[in-house]
């Protein structure tokens, strides 16, 4: 049954003053009212039916409309607005905020700054915003793990409800569809708990492959990752990347494993197109690679669409990894696997052997964030932040005439710089300015292709980027 705008007689515009929009709600469809709506509006948005500054009705104004329940646009709203699509005026509406593609976009004006006043601006790559952390609902959250009864025994694939939750969040956020359910004998693709992306590569080293495997890593790449599986006696190479991802052709005959970051690849930040996703997993099938996915930054889109996950293209080849210390905080320790049988398999067996499991109590406070709620809701609100932080950085920077990489998605940017002298002078420069940079150097294996800073904007205040941008700009503009 299909649900939508009353008869023409009666219908009124979605957007005053522009034509009256076809949104066709399917109450018999599986995808929920809010998410159907929400790519409708998206949609509109991204065609140009919807332009920059058009003026959305009022939730109740459209549920009204569409005869639905409030709820249901207001979550579409919701969402919407942690994208970045839409934003709210006091006392006069919603309205439109992201242009179709190739339109001029409005950027929000960071407020000026003359200097980095106070302690120094950690600008670098993947902290978390735990600022922006509820701390009523984190309190809560571990008040209620608390009331749990304790565990006589470690739960070896991890706690039940967490790996449920883990289920939900990855189909909600992520689209895989996923059993939280866990077969013992196992079948079917199963959330096992991890201590987070570097313990369960650790596991994956241990568990699967063997000392003297030939493990491919993104160059420049996760330092901890190789760090981990060469401590597991792994011979690691590097993985070239060029505009689309990492290059199959560059894995190196009897490889066991290929490891990667396809939605915001650490630390250039692109996104491994859809082409380069099946081109790779298609390889891995026929020259027998693991792929490990690293999903960092996945849940931290902005303006642009998710592309399928490599897990959700070739389940039987790929491992896939996700963390909270990114989008909540690393003190809780709580991360999650996805896994071919075969490695489930070998990775529980592991834990058998050498009786370790992921710590239980970082899992149960998730539980009770994703239970009240507070999780989706800290998932919106951290969405939003960012894409504001941002649309600061990008207008300021590319204002400066500086090129940008990775701008579309994840929680840093990358400005590239000709040469690793150059790098190494911006971020000697901007130690004594009050600012704390990263350069792509370090990333690397070996001898550095990539020079440039990759900027974090996640972990330092709203305050103190605002006032480190000019500074910033300053110092990479600088001929040196």
């Amino acid at each position: 049954m299909l649900v939508g705008p009353k008869p023409r007689d009666s219908r009124r515009p979605l957007v005053p003053d522009s034509p009256a929009l076809p949104v066709k709600l399917d109450c018999g469809s599986a995808t929920p009212l809010a998410v159907q709506l929400a790519e409708e509006l998206r949609a509109f948005a991204a065609d140009g039916r919807l332009r920059s500054g058009d003026r959305l009705p009022s939730t109740r104004a459209l549920a009204t409309q569409l005869a639905v329940s409030r709820t249901v646009t207001a979550a579409a709203y919701e969402q919407l607005h942690a994208e970045g699509w839409i934003a709210g005026r006091h006392g006069s509406g919603t309205y439109v905020t992201t242009a179709p593609p190739g339109a001029p976009r409005a950027r929000p004006r960071p407020p000026r700054a003359a200097s980095v006043a106070g302690p120094a601006v950690d600008l670098r790559p993947g902290a978390p915003w735990v600022g922006g952390i509820d701390r009523a609902a984190w309190r809560r959250a571990w008040r209620g793990a608390a009331d749990l009864t304790p565990l006589s025994r470690p739960e070896r694939a991890g706690v039940p409800a967490y790996r449920a939750a883990v289920a939900e969040h990855l189909l909600r956020h992520r689209g895989l569809r996923v059993s939280g359910e866990f077969d013992e004998g196992g079948r079917g693709e199963s959330v096992l708990a991890t201590g987070g992306t570097t313990a369960a590569v650790g596991e994956i080293a241990a568990s699967v492959l063997r000392r003297g495997d030939t493990v491919a890593v993104e160059d420049p790449g996760y330092q901890r990752a190789v760090a981990a599986f060469r401590a597991a006696g792994m011979r690691v190479v590097s993985l070239p990347i060029d505009a689309d991802g990492p290059l199959p052709d560059a894995v190196p005959a009897g490889a066991k494993a290929v490891y990667c970051s396809p939605a915001h690849q650490y630390p250039l930040g692109r996104r491994m197109s859809a082409g380069r996703r099946v081109e790779l997993v298609e390889r891995a099938r026929r020259a027998g690679w693991l792929v490990v996915e690293d999903d960092y930054d996945g849940e931290l889109r902005y303006d642009v669409a998710p592309l399928p996950l490599l897990a959700a293209l070739a389940p039987d080849v790929v491992v896939h990894l996700g963390t909270t210390s990114k989008i909540l905080s690393p003190t809780l320790g709580a991360g999650w696997m996805v896994a071919p049988p075969q490695v489930v398999t070998s990775v529980l067996e592991h834990r058998d052997e050498t009786g370790t499991s992921p710590a239980a109590a970082g899992q149960l406070v998730v539980v009770e964030l994703a239970r009240n709620g507070d999780l989706g809701r800290h998932l919106r609100k951290l969405r939003r932040e960012l894409s504001e932080r941002r649309a600061m950085i990008v207008e300021t920077l590319r204002g400066a005439g500086l090129d940008l990489l990775g701008d579309d998605a994840g929680a840093h940017i990358v400005v590239p710089l000709p040469d690793p002298a150059a790098e190494r002078a911006v971020i000697d420069a901007a130690r004594p300015l009050g600012l704390v940079l990263d350069g792509l150097g370090r990333h690397h294996q070996g001898r550095p292709v990539w020079s440039g800073i990759a900027l974090g904007y996640a972990a330092c205040s709203r305050d103190q980027l605002a006032a480190a941008l000019p500074v910033l700009s300053e110092l990479l503009t600088t001929p040196r």
